[in-house]
């Protein structure tokens, strides 16, 4: 299916009834980000509190109403903790200013809902592709591990040598992937990247994170929600293979993708 969108697309939020997720489609004035789950348990039930050192620095709006927390815990508690820190905070006031607008504090939930293609009156709505192919996700190779399915995308798929600038070829195969992800917005995501043993410790580390932050910003721009994901270097360490060979270093070039507390023979 083909994403028609302008980049001057802005959120909006489509409130479902009772027990069913929210999503978010995008429209004028942002950069599209896909849907967010809005599920209405445990965290949009009376009596349910956040916790963390990000509550205080949340908006009102977000912390103090039963949809402003449905809005922030299953899309801006990125590591899962059910605990919102100070940048998780940061990243749900960011995305929040994005939709509201600059009142926020007349922002209607219930107008999201009941009129998603309209609200604004002159906007236009995205289609954002949320189905998904088996098929395509079975050809990763998911293998299973104990934080959940890994896929490993080895670094001349992705990178040139030395580089953390994505080939054009990588948001392809990259692609499968993201429409899984925007299909499946409860799924949270564990970026790891690896190098080889040449270099130095500091640019072997920081070369890992850099690329690893690369295929995050892909998915990212292919509007998966960038606060599902965490995102890790580990430089040299953590071989798959020996570093003695050159068939050895390349395995060892790697960036590891992880469905967090996913099954691998699901796909």
């Amino acid at each position: 299916m083909t994403r028609n969108f302008t980049r001057a697309a802005l959120g909006v939020l489509m409130v479902a009834a009772t027990t069913a997720p929210v999503f978010a489609q995008v429209r004028d004035g942002g950069r599209p980000e896909g849907r967010y789950d809005m599920s209405r348990a445990p965290w949009s039930r009376p009596g349910y509190r956040l916790e963390g050192a990000g509550v205080p620095v949340l908006f009102p709006e977000l912390r103090n109403t039963r949809r402003g927390i449905a809005f922030v815990m299953p899309n801006f508690d990125a590591n899962g903790d059910g605990r919102i820190s100070r940048r998780e905070a940061e990243d749900a006031n960011r995305e929040f200013a994005r939709i509201a607008g600059p009142r926020r504090d007349r922002f209607d939930w219930d107008a999201y809902g009941r009129d998603p293609g309209g609200y604004r009156g002159d906007t236009t709505v995205v289609e954002t592709t949320t189905t998904w192919d088996r098929g395509a996700m079975r050809n990763y190779g998911f293998r299973q591990t104990p934080r959940g399915a890994t896929l490993t995308l080895q670094e001349d798929v992705l990178f040139r040598t030395d580089s953390a600038v994505l080939r054009p070829g990588a948001i392809e195969k990259l692609r499968p992937l993201a429409r899984y992800l925007r299909g499946n917005p409860g799924v949270r995501v564990a970026i790891d990247g690896f190098t080889d043993s040449r270099g130095t410790d500091a640019h072997n580390q920081d070369l890992s994170e850099r690329r690893a932050t690369s295929v995050r910003q892909a998915f990212d721009d292919m509007d998966v929600v960038r606060a599902r994901f965490s995102v890790v270097g580990h430089g040299e360490n953590q071989p798959v293979a020996t570093n003695a060979t050159p068939a050895g270093m390349r395995l060892n070039r790697r960036v590891e993708v992880t469905l967090l507390g996913q099954r691998a023979d699901r796909f």
